[in-house]
């Protein structure tokens, strides 16, 4: 089994910045990936960024390659969102997945809200 628990979400203003971090515990060892998506009110989960055990990363959404970063920390099986510059319409509940041995884990999601 593999948990997944993501922390930073909040309510920032727009133009503002915040970072999330997922940890991810339990039985995890060979090449996984983990990645961002978010589902605002009323629309489809959207893959955001995935980072590879290879150490490659991308940035899946269009909408927010130059304001977003992902990163991760192999020693702390932690990954983390930069997110800059944040706009309305970033605002959704953010999941931390995690893609190990044809099995996918979420995470219980963090709400960012972007307002003024």
């Amino acid at each position: 089994q593999v948990q997944l628990v993501e922390s930073g979400g909040g309510l920032v203003h727009p133009g503002g910045s915040l970072r999330l971090s997922c940890v991810a515990s339990g039985s995890i060892f060979g090449n996984y990936a983990m990645g961002w998506h978010r589902q605002a009110p009323g629309k489809q989960r959207e893959l955001v960024a995935t980072y590879y055990t290879s150490g490659i990363y991308t940035i899946n959404a269009d909408s927010v390659k130059g304001r977003f970063t992902i990163s991760r920390d192999f020693a702390k099986s932690t990954v983390y969102l930069q997110m800059n510059n944040l706009k309305a319409e970033d605002t959704a509940v953010y999941y931390c997945s995690l893609n190990i041995r044809t099995q996918t884990y979420w995470g219980q999601g963090t709400q960012v809200t972007v307002s003024s």
